[in-house]
This record gives structure tokens, C-alpha cells and sequence, in this order.
């Protein structure tokens, strides 16, 4: 047994400072106690996956501007009405890109059989530009970054097409870190384009931004420069970028691309509020949201209608369990995260006088797989007031604590106004197997590890709508 320091045995002695005294506790009794009962009521309901599904598997893929887009605002409109809140649909412009075909056949190749070509399976990435109607034909060049590429220069790489083979690293991934791998190759498809557009190329092929394998391509946007060409952009599968790597390093490869996407004039579209007004401070807003939007080759299961489905949970069992946030609690689904966020960038505009009523943002963007904690951004200060929260998530594995450089693409508009922003920490080791696919799908979703989303969302939200000081900004 240890003696404390006398110095320390006295000070324990002494009466409390009446400083300390006086800092209230950010959390009252009744609302630990209600934090309890969400957290509860999250892991064992089934409202969020019903609202997945339906997304999911009745109006399906919903890229901007379509109709399906459309339908899905209707719906979720409605169901917010239908638990009582508020609701607004804020209208903002979007891109409106139409996929159309997209096939891809090797006609020349080292060890050809004569008479025959060989199929490659890739897909446009958005907006792309199209090819000919007829297609284009042209060699296949293949680096594995943007070194390589420069190094080459316009004499070697003028009239190629052109694959940037820069592998998603799945190790990263299957140790917990999806988001860092991702980060690192999705510049490729950012900007891989327009930088070999630069140098001539006349169509540019992406590895997939993603793992999994399994032959298929991972769709996404790219950014074209202004300063550069528009050339047709596709992302192909792994196994084919292998393919075409092997090929090219024994000898000419030639391809035939089409592609014949349409970008057309931006629609109008509407990001969907619903407030539940708070009782003591309803001109203070707690954001909890996803975005509405999915692309197109799959059904936006798990991106992101996972993100909406577990915002609009919150509302439901906060209604459900009759509490009472003392500021309002807003679930926001956003449009137009996949190809600009539009929705997001037109809300801060909108709201921005109103940027210090922002108590808290919080977005759902990473999947519906079993959630870790909360990731927070800015201050270190910030963590002592979500230990509570944490304290109460740790019953469902999901008590850690982080700080995240951002906390979803649609809440960062409202980040760069001072807003303090949040989000689920989430395993990724899996998700960006399917992100961007035609495998997501709802059978993607385990429905107890939704519940458990929907319980950091629930819980991260209604402790910051109770929150008795102000949040460190």
C-alpha cells in the first residue's frame, strides 16, 4: 500500500473552490437517464432498417436529378411528417449525368487468338464525357501513378488511353483503416483525368477505388480541370487493370471504349428537414443526417441510405420514448453528396446567418456496420463533454472517443462556419468493398448492427440538445 504525498493528503481535506463548485455538470440526472433509454430502445428497435429497405429495395438507385431521386425525397418528407416534426423540403439546383452504355473490348494483344478480342469491365465515372457514338480505338498505356505518368511526357502518352493502376491498399482496410485507404487512391479518380488529358491521352481508366475484387468496377466522380481537356473517364475493375498491366507490359494493346453518358442541365432538387422543435432554446439546432442521394449502379443501401435511415430514427425514438430535447433536434437528409454536394453547399448558404444557432452537426456517411464510438473535429476540450456519452455507447461496444480531420462531406460547409461537427466512428473494414458498386444492397445491412448506428446517433444527439454548457467552438 502506497502513502499519498502529505501534500496531496491535505488538499483532499480541503473544502471544494467555489469555482468548481459553481461549473455545472454538463449533463442533468434525468438526462443521463434518457441517454440510457435511447441507447436501449436504438439496439433493440427495427424502425431505421424499415426505412433502409424501403430506400433500398422500393425506389432504389437515386442519383441526382432522377426520378427516383424525386421519389425519395417525397418519402421521406412524409415520414417525418408522420412522426409529428416539421417539415421543410429547402430546394437547391443539381447535376443531372446520365449513364448510358459503357462497354470495353481489347482488339490487339500479345497472344491472341486470331478472330476473337477479350472483354473488359469497366464504368463510366461521373460526369464523364462520352466517346464517339461509334466508339474510339486506341493504345492502352498503363502506369501505376502519377510519377510514372509525368515521367513518360506528352511525346509517349499523346493518343493513349491511358489506365492509372493504383491499387487500394487492402490491408490498410481489413485493419480498421477503409477511410485512410480510400483517401490515398480516390485522388486518381479525381484528378487522374484531367492530368493525363494534359499530356494527350484521349480516354483515361482508373483502377477501382476499393476492394473486394470480385469483377467489379467502383463508379465515383471525377473532377475535371479547366485548364485540361474533357476525355472520356471509366473506372475499371481490378482484375482487369491486372489484366491489362500484364498485357501491356509484353506487348501493343489496343482498345475499343464506348461510353455514352449525357451530362444535362441541372434539375431542381431539395435537401428534407424535419424538426423536433426543442422546449427551452427551439432557435438551437442539433443536426443529425445522410445524404438521399446514391449513385446508380447499385441501390444506396449502405451509401447512404443507412445515414438517413439512422438520422430519422433518432426523431422516431425520441418521439417514441416522450422526451423532450431542451434545443431542437433536426434530421436532415441531403441531396447531391455523390456528385458535388449541391444540398450541402446550399443549406450553409442559406443558414448561414444563422451559423451560431448550430449547436451541433452530425452525419452518418461510412456504411452500417458495427459502430466504434464518436469521432468529433476541433477541440481536445470537447472529449470531456462527450465522456458521458460515452459512458452510455460502451454498453454497445461503441464508447470510443476520437478526433477525425472531418466529419462528413455534407456537414463541411457548416464546419467552415464554426459549427462543431460529429460522426460515428464505423468498422470500415469492409465497406468500401461494396461502396460505389452494383453490390450495395440491402443485404449488405445486418439489422442489429444498424440498431447500434442508430444508437450513437440517438444517444451523440439528444446529450447535445441537452448539453447544459456551450460546446467549445
Amino acid at each position: 500500500m502506497h502513502r499519498l504525498p502529505t501534500f496531496l493528503a491535505a488538499a483532499l481535506l480541503l473544502p471544494a473552490s467555489p469555482l468548481l463548485s459553481q461549473t455545472p455538470a454538463p449533463y442533468s440526472e434525468q438526462t443521463l437517464a434518457d441517454m440510457a433509454k435511447l441507447q436501449q430502445a436504438a439496439v433493440h428497435g427495427d424502425y431505421a432498417y424499415q426505412q433502409v429497405a424501403h430506400l433500398a429495395n422500393n425506389i432504389g438507385p437515386r442519383l441526382s436529378g432522377s426520378s427516383q431521386a424525386q421519389k425519395a425525397v417525397e418519402y421521406v418528407a412524409a415520414e417525418l411528417k408522420a412522426l409529428g416534426l416539421e417539415v421543410t423540403l429547402e430546394p437547391c439546383m443539381v447535376p443531372r449525368w446520365v449513364r448510358g452504355e459503357e462497354t470495353a473490348v481489347l482488339t490487339q494483344y500479345p497472344g491472341q487468338a486470331e478472330g476473337t478480342t477479350q472483354k473488359i469491365v469497366l464504368t463510366a465515372l461521373g460526369p464523364s464525357v462520352a466517346t464517339p457514338p461509334e466508339g474510339l480505338t486506341a493504345p492502352v498505356l498503363s502506369v501505376n501513378d502519377f510519377h510514372e505518368l509525368n515521367a513518360l511526357g506528352r511525346d509517349k502518352v499523346a493518343g493513349k488511353i491511358v489506365l492509372l493502376n493504383h491499387a487500394f491498399d487492402e490491408r490498410m482496410a481489413s485493419q480498421g483503416q477503409g477511410g485512410q485507404a480510400y483517401g490515398q487512391a480516390v485522388i486518381y479518380r479525381a484528378i487522374g483525368p484531367s492530368t493525363a488529358a494534359r499530356l494527350g491521352a484521349v480516354a483515361t481508366l482508373v483502377r477501382s477505388v476499393g476492394g473486394g475484387a470480385n469483377r467489379l468496377p467502383h463508379t465515383g466522380q471525377t473532377r475535371y480541370a479547366p485548364d485540361a481537356p474533357k476525355v472520356p473517364a471509366a473506372a475499371v475493375t481490378a482484375e482487369d487493370a491486372d489484366l491489362l498491366a500484364a498485357l501491356t507490359a509484353q506487348g501493343p494493346v489496343t482498345m475499343h471504349l464506348v461510353l455514352t453518358p449525357q451530362t444535362l442541365p441541372d434539375a431542381p432538387s431539395f435537401n428534407v428537414i424535419g424538426d423536433l422543435k426543442g422546449s427551452e432554446h427551439p432557435e438551437q439546432v442539433v443536426i443529425v443526417s445522410g445524404h438521399l442521394d446514391s449513385w446508380d449502379l447499385g441501390t444506396g443501401a449502405i451509401d447512404d441510405g443507412a445515414g438517413v435511415a439512422v438520422s430519422m430514427e433518432v426523431a422516431h425514438l425520441v418521439k417514441s420514448l416522450g422526451l423532450h430535447p431542451r434545443r431542437t433536434i433536426r434530421v436532415v437528409a441531403w441531396m447531391s453528396e455523390e456528385n458535388g454536394s449541391a444540398g450541402a453547399r446550399q443549406y450553409a448558404k442559406d443558414h448561414a446567418a444563422e451559423a451560431a444557432d448550430h449547436f451541433a452537426a452530425m452525419e452518418s456517411d461510412l456504411g452500417a456496420d458495427h459502430p466504434l464510438g464518436v469521432g468529433y473535429v476541433g477541440r481536445a476540450d470537447t472529449r470531456e463533454l462527450l465522456a458521458p456519452v460515452a459512458d452510455v455507447l460502451a454498453a454497445n461496444g461503441a464508447g470510443l472517443l476520437q478526433t477525425v480531420a472531418q466529419a462528413g462531406a455534407d456537414i463541411g460547409p457548416l464546419a467552415d462556419l464554426h459549427v462543431p461537427t460529429f460522426e460515428p466512428i464505423q468498422d470500415s473494414r469492409t465497406y468500401f468493398n461494396y461502396h460505389h458498386t452494383a453490390a450495395d444492397t440491402l443485404d449488405k445491412i445486418d439489422p442489429h448492427a444498424l440498431g447500434e448506428n442508430a444508437a450513437v446517433m440517438a444517444v451523440t444527439a439528444y446529450a447535445l440538445a441537452n448539453l447544459e454548457v456551450p460546446l467549445p467552438r
